[in-house]
C-alpha cells in the first residue's frame, strides 16, 4: 500500500491513517466473504478426505469376503506334534489323513582320521562330487593346512553342495564333510591324491579314508497307507496345499492329520467388515451432525452425496440373497444385525454355527453372483474410483479454491489501485491545506503590523 513518507507536516492531516481506514472499510466485506468461503471449502475438502478414507477401509474389508480369498485359509493340525507338524495354504482342501513316519531324511556326513596338529599339506588335489556336479581343490599354496583346505572348499564357486570343517579332538585334527541338503541324491563322493589321498570316500559302500557319520537318505512315510518318499523332511506335494514337516519317526500307531477351514481367520475378516462399516457410519454422522446448542454443523450437513451413501449401503446390507430354503440368506443369518443407531453388531456364536453348518452358503452370501459383494462393490467403486463421485467432488472443491485465489488476487489489485488513488487525493488536500495555512499566517502577520503602526501614531 502506497503512503507518504512524511504526510501532514504542513497541515497536520494524517494521510496514511485516513487512506488505511478508507481502504480497510472498502476491503473488509469482500475479504470476509472470500475467507468464509475458503474456510467452507477447506472443511468440505477435509470431510471428503475423511469420507473417502472410511469408504476405502470398508471396501478393503469387503474385498476378501467378496472374492472368496477370506474363505481359502486352512489349518493343518496333527493329532500329536511329536512326529510332525503341518502347514496348509490356500490351495488345500478339507480332509483327514492317517500319517506314519518310518524314516527321516538325513544328510551325508563323513569324517577323516586324525591328523597331527599343524600338519602341512603340500601335494595332491581333492575332488568332491555330488550327482553330476563336482569341484577340485589343489593342495599347496593357500591350502597348506586342514583349516585352509576347508576354507577353500567352502568358498569355491563350483562347490556342489558340501561344507567342510575342522574338529580339534584329543587324538588330533579331523576334517568333517557334510552335505548341505538331505536326501539320498545329495550324497557326496571324495577323491584325493598326494597328501590328501586318505580323504577319498565312496558313499555307496562307506569305504575309503573317511568314516561315515550319517548316510544320506530320503524321508519315508505313509499317508492313508500310500508310501511317500521325500529328499527333505519338509514334505511338499504329497497332499495338495499341505507341507508336512517331519521331526521324528512315528510309534506303532499312526498320527492323524486334519486339514480344515480356518474359521478363526474368517471370523476376524467378518469382524473387520463390521468394524469398518461402523467406523464409516460414525464418520458420516460426524460430517452431517448439527449441534443446536452451539449452532455448529458438520461440513457435509444436508449433502446429497452423504445421504445417498448411507441409505444405499444400509439398504443393500439389509437385503436377502441366495435361494429360498437356504440356511444363510442374509447378514442376520450369520449373526450380523442393525442396531437402532444404524451401526452393526456381530454375534460370534451365531457366525461360528453358520460356518460349521453351512460354510459354502456363508461364502456365497458375500461372494456369489447375487451376493453382498456383487451388490456393494460397483457402488463403492462408483464413489472411490478415479473420476468417480468423490473424485469429482474433490476436483470441484479444488476448482473453487483456485477461483478464490483469483478473487483474492483481483481484490488485492483493486485495493492497491484504491490506495494509490486515495493517497494522491489526500496528498493534494494536504498540499492545499498547507498553502492555506501559510496564506493565513501571512495575512495575520500583516494585520498585526497594521494594528501596531496605527496605535503608535
Amino acid at each position: 500500500m502506497a503512503a507518504l513518507s512524511s504526510p501532514g507536516i504542513g497541515s497536520g492531516l494524517d494521510v496514511n491513517s485516513l487512506v488505511s481506514q478508507l481502504v480497510t472499510a472498502a476491503k473488509t466485506p469482500q475479504q470476509n466473504a472470500i475467507d468464509t468461503r475458503r474456510s467452507t471449502v477447506g472443511a468440505q475438502l477435509s470431510a471428503i478426505g475423511s469420507l473417502t478414507s472410511a469408504l476405502s477401509a470398508f471396501q478393503d474389508s469387503l474385498s476378501g469376503l467378496a472374492d472368496g480369498s477370506a474363505f481359502t485359509q486352512f489349518l493343518a493340525t496333527a493329532s500329536s506334534t511329536d512326529h510332525f507338524s503341518a502347514i496348509a495354504d490356500s490351495t488345500a482342501a478339507a480332509g483327514t489323513y492317517s500319517v506314519n513316519v518310518s524314516q527321516l531324511a538325513t544328510a551325508e556326513k563323513a569324517s577323516s582320521a586324525a591328523f597331527a596338529a599343524n600338519t602341512t599339506l603340500s601335494t595332491g588335489q581333492l575332488t568332491i562330487t555330488v550327482g553330476t556336479q563336482s569341484m577340485t581343490v589343489a593342495v599347496g599354496s593357500g591350502t597348506g593346512s586342514l583349516a585352509q583346505l576347508a576354507g577353500a572348499i567352502n568358498r569355491d564357486a563350483n562347490n556342489p553342495g558340501v561344507t567342510a570343517a575342522v574338529v580339534h579332538a584329543a587324538d588330533g585334527d579331523h576334517i568333517v564333510f557334510t552335505s548341505t541338503k538331505t536326501g539320498a541324491a545329495n550324497a557326496f563322493s571324495v577323491t584325493g591324491t598326494g597328501d590328501v589321498a586318505g580323504l577319498s570316500y565312496d558313499p555307496t559302500t562307506g569305504t575309503g579314508g573317511l568314516t561315515t557319520v550319517t548316510h544320506a537318505q530320503d524321508a519315508k512315510l505313509s499317508i492313508d497307507g500310500f508310501d511317500v518318499t521325500s529328499a527333505s523332511n519338509a514334505v511338499q506335494g504329497a497332499i495338495q496345499g499341505v507341507t508336512i514337516n517331519l521331526t521324528a519317526v512315528s510309534g506303532t500307531t499312526p498320527d492323524t492329520l486334519t486339514v480344515s477351514a480356518d474359521n478363526d481367520s474368517i471370523q476376524k475378516a467378518v469382524q473387520t467388515f463390521v468394524d469398518n462399516y461402523n467406523k464409516l457410519v460414525g464418520t458420516t454422522k460426524t460430517l452431517t451432525s448439527y449441534d443446536s446448542g452451539s449452532g455448529k454443523s458438520g461440513a457435509l450437513l444436508g449433502d446429497s452425496t452423504m445421504l445417498g451413501i448411507t441409505s444405499r449401503l444400509s439398504r443393500s446390507l439389509g437385503t436377502q440373497f441366495g435361494s429360498n430354503g437356504d440356511a444363510v440368506r442374509s447378514l442376520a443369518d450369520i449373526g450380523i444385525k442393525f442396531e437402532v443407531d444404524g451401526s452393526l453388531s456381530l454375534d460370534t456364536d451365531k457366525l461360528s454355527a453358520a460356518l460349521a453348518g453351512s460354510p459354502e452358503q456363508v461364502k456365497g452370501l458375500f461372494g456369489n453372483s447375487t451376493g453382498i459383494g456383487q451388490s456393494l462393490t460397483p457402488m463403492l467403486e462408483g464413489y472411490l474410483q478415479t473420476g468417480g463421485i468423490l473424485d469429482g467432488r474433490t476436483d470441484s472443491l479444488n476448482a473453487s479454491n483456485k477461483s478464490l485465489d483469483d478473487q483474492q488476487s483481483q481484490l488485492d489489485a483493486r485495493m492497491d489501485t484504491l490506495t494509490t488513488m486515495y493517497t494522491a487525493q489526500f496528498t493534494k488536500l494536504d498540499q492545499l491545506l498547507t498553502s492555506l495555512n501559510s496564506t493565513s499566517s501571512f495575512l495575520t502577520q500583516q494585520l498585526s503590523n497594521v494594528s501596531t503602526s496605527s496605535s503608535s501614531k
